[in-house]
C-alpha cells in the first residue's frame, strides 16, 4: 500500500509541473480542478509542486474512499436493519425526500466512513477529562465514540433512519468541517435510493460475522459486502 501512495503521489507531481508549464495566462472554459489548484496557489499562496500534488491527494482519497465507504457502511446498516430498510423504501416507493435525508445522516452517525479524526499535537499543556497531555503530545479524536455517546444522543446504539437530533462529527466540524459534504450527501442519497428502488429484494450473501473490515487507524469500510437480488428483466418493446 505504501508503495502505491508513493507511485500516486509521485503522478501527482508529475503531472502539476506538466500542467503547470502548459497552463494558458487566462483560465477557459472546462478547466479541470487541478488546474484551478494551481492557479490559485501561483496567485495566492505559492505551493511547491509537492504541496499542490499533496493537496491534490488529499481531495482525491477524502472524495472517493470516504463515500465509498459511507454507501458499503451504510448499505450494509441497511440490510442487517430490515425494519428501517422497510421503511425507507416505503418512503421512497410514496415519492418522499425526508426520511432519505435523515436517514443518510444517522448512517453516518451509526457508523461512518471515518473513525478517527486525524493527529492533531498539543502546542500547551493541558487536561481533558482527568487526562494530562503535555505540549507536543499526539491526540486522537475518535469520531465513531463521539457519535455514540450516550449523553448525546438518545438510544445512541439504535439505527434510527428518522432521528431528527443529529449532530453527529462525520464531516468534523468548525474549520475542519468537509468542504464536499454536500456533495457526500449527495452521492449517498442518490447511491442508497437506487440501489433500494431498482433492487427491492437485495439482501446479504454471507454471514456477517465473515465479512472483512479494512484495517487502519482512520477509515472504516468493508473490503467486500456480498449481495444477492433478484435481476429485472427489461420488458419488450412491441
Amino acid at each position: 500500500r505504501d508503495r502505491s501512495v508513493k507511485k500516486m503521489r509521485g503522478y501527482l507531481a508529475d503531472l502539476i509541473h506538466r500542467k503547470r508549464e502548459a497552463l494558458p495566462d487566462t483560465p477557459t472554459s472546462g478547466e479541470d480542478l487541478i488546474s484551478g489548484l494551481i492557479r490559485a496557489s501561483d496567485h495566492g499562496e505559492h505551493l511547491t509542486e509537492n504541496e499542490a500534488a499533496a493537496m491534490a491527494f488529499i481531495l482525491l482519497f477524502a472524495g472517493f474512499e470516504t463515500t465509498v465507504n459511507l454507501i458499503g457502511n451504510g448499505t450494509y446498516a441497511l440490510l442487517t436493519h430490515p425494519e428501517q430498510r422497510a421503511r425507507l423504501q416505503t418512503s421512497l416507493a410514496a415519492g418522499e425526500t425526508g426520511l432519505l435525508e435523515t436517514g443518510v445522516e444517522e448512517l453516518l452517525r451509526y457508523d461512518g466512513p471515518v473513525e478517527l479524526a486525524t493527529w492533531r499535537f498539543a502546542t500547551r499543556p493541558l487536561t481533558i477529562g482527568g487526562q494530562d497531555i503535555a505540549t507536543g503530545d499526539p491526540v486522537l479524536v475518535v469520531l465513531a465514540a463521539a457519535d455514540r455517546d450516550p449523553e448525546r444522543f438518545a438510544g445512541p446504539d439504535v439505527l434510527d433512519l428518522g432521528r431528527r437530533d443529529n449532530q453527529h462529527l462525520g464531516y468534523g466540524h468548525g474549520v475542519h468541517y468537509c468542504l464536499g459534504a454536500p456533495l457526500a450527501r449527495l452521492e449517498g442519497r442518490t447511491a442508497l435510493a437506487t440501489l433500494l428502488t431498482r433492487l427491492p429484494d437485495l439482501r446479504l450473501a454471507a454471514d456477517p460475522a465473515d465479512l472483512r473490515w479494512r484495517g487502519g487507524l482512520i477509515m472504516r469500510g468493508l473490503r467486500t459486502l456480498p449481495v444477492e437480488f433478484t435481476p429485472v428483466r427489461p420488458a419488450h418493446r412491441t
